[in-house]
C-alpha cells in the first residue's frame, strides 16, 4: 500500500503582510499530481491545515478544492486537525465524507480513531490522533493527573487498545524528542509537550505534523513530512518535498521523498545598494539587507523596484551592528504569544528574563482562555 504524506498547509496564511494562498493552491496543484504520477493509495495530512481557527472563504475553497480532486482520482485522505485548527470545524460533516473515502478526525476524547483499509497483504489499521493537550484530556482521564503530553500520550495509545501485531498507522500532530526546528513553530515553554519517539516504535509508519522542517526522528518510519511551503527565513536553505511511504508485509517499509518547486522560491539578499539595484528583478520572496553606510530614506521604496516581494527589510553598517550581531526585528505576527510575553517583560524590566514561574503563570492562562473559548464556541 503506498501512501503519500504532507502537512502544515497552513492555508490562508499571510507572511508579512503577503497573502500565500496563490501559492498554496500552486504547491496543493502540485501535490495532486504527485499523487496521481505516482499511483498512491492514500493522501495523509498530518493537521494545521488551515493557518487559523476561522479560516477565510479562499482557504477552505482552496483546501476543497484540493481533497475534491484527489477524490477524483480514486485516492482515499485522511486529515488530522493540528494547533491551528478548530477540531470542531475540521470534523464538520465528516460523517457525510466517510462513505467518499474521506476520512476526518473527530470529537477527540481519548482515543484514537481507526479505519481499515486493505490490500493484497491484508489488512492495514489507520489511526487518528489529532492535537490535544493534557489539559483537554483530563475530563477523559480524571485519575491520572496528567501533566506532560509524554503522560498523556502513553495513555491514550494504552487507552486505544493499538494492536502492534498487525499492519499499522498513525497521523499525529505533536512534537517528537529531537526534532530540529524552525522559527515558524509554535512550541510550549520549557518541553512539556515533547513526546518520545520510543512511544510510537510499534507502528509501521508514522505520519508526523508540526514541525516544518522535513525530517525523520529516530527511525526511518517515523516522519515528519514539513509544511509544502517555507514559512519562516529560517528555512531558507532547505528544500520542500512530499513523502512516499510504502508498506509491504508487516515491519517491511521505504520511504521517500520528492521535491516540491514553489511558485515564488525565498532567499536573502545582501550587498550595497548599488549592488542590489543591479541585480536581476524576482517576484521571490527576499529579505534583504543593505550594508552601506549611508543609506538614504527612500531605499525601501527604491529596492521594491527589483525586489517588488520583499518580505523583509534591514540595514547592517557600523551604526546599527551591536558586537557580531545586527539589529533585527521580529513581525509581531510570526511571534507567539508566549515569545511576546517575554519580549515585554524583558523590555519593562530593563533586560531580565522571565523566569520558569511566570512562563508557568502566562502558559495556565492561555491554556484556560483557550479552553473556555472552546466551551463557549
Amino acid at each position: 500500500m503506498r501512501f503519500l504524506h504532507t502537512a502544515d498547509l497552513h492555508l490562508g496564511k499571510r507572511l508579512n503582510d503577503i497573502y500565500l494562498l496563490e501559492d498554496q493552491k500552486h504547491i496543493l496543484s502540485q501535490i495532486a499530481s504527485i499523487a496521481r504520477t505516482e499511483r498512491v493509495d492514500s493522501v495523509l495530512i498530518s493537521g494545521d491545515v488551515y493557518q487559523k481557527a476561522s479560516p477565510d472563504s479562499g482557504a477552505m475553497e482552496a483546501f476543497n478544492g484540493f481533497v475534491t480532486e484527489l477524490v477524483s482520482m480514486g485516492k482515499k485522505v485522511f486529515v488530522i486537525s493540528g494547533n491551528h485548527d478548530s477540531d470542531r470545524r475540521i470534523s464538520y460533516f465528516s460523517s457525510l465524507l466517510r462513505p467518499s473515502g474521506v476520512y476526518v478526525s473527530e470529537k477527540f476524547e481519548g482515543r484514537l480513531q481507526r479505519i481499515t483499509l486493505e490490500d493484497e497483504y491484508g489488512e492495514v489499521d489507520v489511526y487518528l490522533f489529532p492535537f490535544t493537550k493534557p489539559l483537554h484530556m483530563r475530563k477523559y482521564f480524571p485519575e491520572e493527573g496528567l501533566a506532560t503530553y509524554q503522560q498523556m500520550t502513553e495513555k491514550i495509545l494504552s487507552a486505544s487498545g493499538v494492536d502492534y501485531t498487525r499492519r499499522c498507522v498513525l497521523l499525529a500532530h505533536q512534537y517528537i524528542i529531537g526534532a530540529e526546528l524552525s522559527d515558524s513553530e509554535e512550541l510550549a515553554v520549557g518541553g512539556l509537550d515533547s513526546i518520545d519517539a520510543a512511544l510510537f516504535a510499534g507502528f509501521d509508519y508514522v505520519a508526523l505534523g508540526h514541525i516544518h522542517k522535513p525530517q525523520k526522528v529516530g527511525r526511518e518510519n517515523t516522519v515528519y513530512a514539513g509544511s509544502p511551503l517555507k514559512y519562516s527565513f529560517s528555512e531558507v536553505k532547505g528544500k520542500k518535498s512530499v513523502v512516499i511511504a510504502d508498506l509491504g508485509k508487516k515491519g517491511e517499509v521505504s520511504v521517500k521523498r520528492i521535491p516540491l518547486e514553489p511558485l515564488h522560491e525565498m532567499r536573502e539578499v545582501r550587498g550595497g545598494l548599488c549592488d542590489i539595484l543591479a541585480m536581476p528583478y524576482s517576484e521571490d520572496y527576499v529579505r534583504v539587507t543593505v550594508t552601506d553606510e549611508f543609506v538614504a530614506p527612500d531605499a525601501k521604496v527604491t529596492v521594491s523596484t527589483v525586489f517588488p516581494n520583499t518580505m523583509e527589510y534591514s540595514v547592517s553598517n557600523s551604526k546599527t551592528r551591536e558586537g557580531d550581531g545586527e539589529e533585527y526585528c521580529e513581525s509581531v505576527e510570526n511571534k507567539t504569544v508566549t515569545q511576546l510575553f517575554r519580549d515585554f517583560f524583558y523590555t519593562q524590566t530593563g533586560g531580565t528574563e522571565p523566569d520558569g514561574a511566570h512562563i508557568d503563570l502566562i502558559t495556565e492562562i492561555l491554556e484556560e482562555m483557550e479552553e473556555n473559548a472552546r466551551e463557549a464556541d
